[in-house]
């Protein structure tokens, strides 16, 4: 098998192409020949050392990636439902980087006639995120509504797809105009270019009571202004601190501790007064609650094969062209999902 691996945090050269043994499932596992590895943010801050759950979970070296889709190739003892030749997605934390990939069988998923290898790959991730977000932790009331940072990204655009479900009105908000039409097609009722627009002036003409539910991945640049244009009982929901890091790999360690100290610390006793609230989310800290996640998977899932929740854009890279993918996800401009592709040989 090839995967790629990071023995030591750092800049884009640390993602090395090797070769291993291809490992045999014991019981109840699945050996899955990957077609499509979805690519993460997430995976650049492992590269770069950042990633919390990286350090504490695994360690280094280690090889990212979450998501993958692919064919069975092998079954270890136990398994009842998957048989050789089987089209799955699997999740996996970590080591998704591969052109094989052995998981515990209550981690893989049938995928869906309709979408094809790289478009299953990169939905895991996103999808279970936003909906981890929107059904355990704001319980949408139709009606609301939201702003969505980062709108034409993964998270982003599957919060707008489960905001058009649940009948809730989002406006998306986007780093670029070659964006715009991506987060329409998501489901955003209204998208506010910041490169071009003044986003909180344009937010409080859309929204002059506020939002009920503000999404933020930003990070510094974003959380104050949040809270501020929340409605009273809104939420604030963090998922991801983008602005506080690099665009072109190599960390500057003074910026970031400078940002660090400038983001905000939320009062307690302001949260109590105007009853909003601050939440937020890792999905890689959630193992905890794997029968939940199963349960969200398979509601998704459902609501993909049936048409309701359509695939993300998606751009691909070669498995060995890693470096490069991450290279792009990080420059800011993507739209949608990135997917690795290994050798199919």
């Amino acid at each position: 098998m090839q995967h790629i691996v990071i023995d030591q945090p750092g800049g884009y050269e640390a993602l090395q192409l090797r070769e291993a043994p291809t490992p045999a499932p014991g019981p109840d596992e699945v050996l899955i020949k990957v077609r499509a590895c979805g690519l993460n943010y997430a995976d650049g801050i492992i590269r770069m050392g950042l990633y919390a759950s990286a350090k504490k979970l695994h360690g280094y070296p280690i090889t990212p990636g979450f998501e993958v889709a692919g064919v069975v190739e092998q079954v270890g003892p136990d398994v009842g439902r998957w048989r050789p030749g089987d089209e799955v997605i699997g999740l996996t934390l970590f080591n998704g980087y591969a052109s094989h990939l052995k998981l515990p069988a209550a981690g893989v998923f049938a995928k869906p006639d309709n979408l094809d290898f790289a478009q299953a790959a990169t939905l895991p991730t996103v999808f279970l995120t936003a909906w981890w977000m929107v059904h355990r932790q704001v319980h949408p009331e139709p009606g609301e509504t939201w702003l969505v940072h980062s709108a034409a990204g993964g998270v982003g655009s599957a919060l707008l797809q489960l905001a058009r479900l649940a009948g809730v009105r989002a406006i998306g908000v986007v780093g670029g105009g070659h964006k715009i039409d991506t987060a329409l097609a998501m489901g955003a009722d209204a998208v506010i270019d910041k490169s071009t627009e003044d986003l909180w002036a344009r937010a409080e003409q859309l929204a002059p009571d506020g939002f009920q539910t503000i999404f933020d991945a930003n990070g510094v640049s974003t959380l104050k202004q949040s809270y501020a244009h929340l409605a009273p009982t809104g939420r604030l929901v963090i998922f991801g601190f983008a602005s506080m890091l690099p665009r072109d790999g190599r960390l500057n360690w003074f910026r970031l501790a400078l940002d660090w100290l400038k983001t905000p610390r939320f009062n307690p006793l302001d949260m109590t007064q105007s009853n909003r609230s601050v939440l937020a989310a890792n999905l890689s800290f959630l193992q905890a609650h794997a029968p939940t996640m199963q349960a969200g998977m398979d509601w998704l899932l459902d609501r993909f094969a049936s048409g309701e929740l359509q695939p993300l854009p998606v751009e691909t890279f070669p498995l060995e062209q890693a470096a490069e993918a991450q290279r792009r996800i990080e420059s800011g401009k993507t739209v949608g999902k990135l997917a690795l592709i290994p050798p199919q040989d």
